[in-house]
């Protein structure tokens, strides 16, 4: 029997916006347990939100990109559940008039295309955290309560986790390029929950769980896998699926039951009566889409067409806004596109691997890069120097100009010192010479190497290699 397997996702996205959905409180990650509260937060008796005007407009840039559907007339609701970390009781969410509808993102797996189909996007409030500790006890965060939140929903439209894993990192993309979020996954600030089911090729959809607690793209993918082949075998040995929420355990690698799947009626969804619905006119989506910044996909073509990088110079550079960011600062202090190219797809890559970095987390200062790049590219230093200064600048944050002052990495273009180097290690290396004088080749990188070894590794290649070649005819 073969089986298919049917998945749809529920992104959550934290807005990048100073202060929450409803009221003034920061709305930044962290901070002391419980102190960034107010009553509307907690929804105190006579309290009222007011509905933060930027997460309108960070919906609407991302309807406009994935070519939803922006609703003139929207509207919240309350979605009413008990659990601790939500002292309302209710979440303020959209479920009858969400603010985007349709909508498409395309992803691209091994050359083919596929378009995955937007249910919609809504607008909704972010619970608190639960906070347990190594002593059998449970605290309560609430911090977090009233943060603004999109969910992004998908029509079921994959088939793999392969699929999944594409269009997350797409839409990751999309995200953080816009700038209305900064998708930390280890902050919360972007969650997928995983609707599953497997049926017979070409048959009824089957019963759905749904998967929580995916704090990562490798935890997603595994947590897929596992799913799919649970419901295989229960259905194989003639039991049957329950509609249920799962919880991951990404430790061992195995999912387990939450609860029982609710529906909609469950929650008991009415109107919030404490939020007029909102009206977003014409002429207000078109202020924000001439707003829109640069995306991914077309910095990726300014670059190859502009700078003359090659694609796959351009794709390592935009594959994050902090990188692509990164670049174009250093670009703009050094006035040399190409050379900065290659320092972030060479150096700053391997530092970042070499510390275990991540692109979200990165935190060098461009300009200083950027004086190093014109150093180089002017003469001044070579290669050697230069590459020991980035990884200076990137790991102790030193003054580039000073470094090189002290550690004496300055360029030697002296041509009676590069003379006499070449001579004294022709000395040296008879036996070297000799080899080069009878056709091998590989004798002369030696050679090359002893002689800037002798210089301090500061001498100007290009003099000791003209020097050297002139000695050794």
């Amino acid at each position: 029997m073969k089986w298919e397997t049917v998945i749809g996702l529920e992104v959550h996205t934290e807005l990048l916006t100073e202060s929450k959905i409803f009221c003034g409180c920061s709305a930044k990650f962290g901070g002391e347990p419980n102190t960034r509260l107010c009553p509307i937060c907690t929804a105190m008796p006579g309290s009222l939100p007011v509905l933060n005007k930027r997460v309108l407009e960070y919906a609407m840039r991302l309807g406009i990109v994935l070519g939803c559907t922006i609703s003139k007339s929207s509207k919240f609701d309350r979605k009413n559940y008990f659990y601790p970390d939500l002292p309302k009781a209710y979440q303020i969410s959209q479920l009858y008039a969400p603010i985007l509808r349709g909508g498409q993102l395309e992803i691209d797996l091994d050359g083919q295309k596929k378009a995955v189909r937007l249910r919609e996007i809504h607008i909704e409030e972010d619970a608190g955290k639960l906070l347990h500790s190594g002593f059998g006890e449970t605290h309560m965060d609430f911090n977090r309560c009233g943060v603004p939140l999109l969910e992004i929903v998908s029509e079921p439209d994959f088939s793999s986790g392969d699929e999944v894993l594409l269009y997350l990192e797409k839409l990751r993309e999309i995200l953080l390029y816009l700038g209305i979020s900064d998708c930390k996954m280890q902050e919360g600030s972007l969650r997928a929950d995983v609707n599953i089911s497997v049926r017979q090729i070409g048959g009824e959809l089957g019963v759905r769980t749904e998967m929580k607690n995916l704090n990562s793209f490798k935890a997603i993918s595994r947590a897929i896998e596992y799913e799919a082949d649970r419901q295989i075998g229960i259905l194989e040995s003639g039991g049957k699926i329950a509609q249920e929420t799962l919880r991951w355990d990404d430790d061992i690698g195995e999912s387990y039951s939450m609860r029982s799947k609710e529906n909609a009626q469950d929650y008991r969804y009415f109107p919030e009566p404490d939020l007029l619905p909102i009206n977003i006119s014409e002429e207000w989506i078109s202020e924000i889409r001439k707003d829109l910044p640069e995306l991914a996909h077309q910095k990726r073509e300014r670059y190859i067409s502009e700078y003359k990088l090659s694609e796959f110079e351009a794709s390592v550079i935009t594959g994050h806004k902090n990188i692509s960011d990164l670049y174009e600062n250093i670009s703009a202090h050094s006035n040399a596109p190409l050379e900065s190219a290659r320092l972030i797809t060479g150096e700053v890559m391997r530092l970042m691997n070499q510390t275990n970095t991540l692109p979200e987390e990165l935190s060098v200062d461009a300009q200083k890069l950027g004086t190093l790049v014109t150093l180089v590219t002017d003469g001044k230093i070579n290669r050697g120097a230069y590459k020991q200064a980035v990884e200076a600048v990137f790991t102790e944050d030193v003054d580039p100009e000073d470094y090189i002052s002290k550690n004496g990495l300055m360029m030697q273009n002296d041509s009676a010192a590069v003379k006499e180097a070449v001579s004294v290690i022709m000395a040296e290396q008879a036996s070297a010479v000799s080899d080069y004088r009878s056709g091998k080749e590989k004798a002369f990188g030696f050679l090359m190497g002893q002689v800037m070894k002798k210089l301090g590794g500061t001498a100007n290649p290009e003099a000791v290699k003209e020097m050297l070649k002139k000695e050794l005819s």
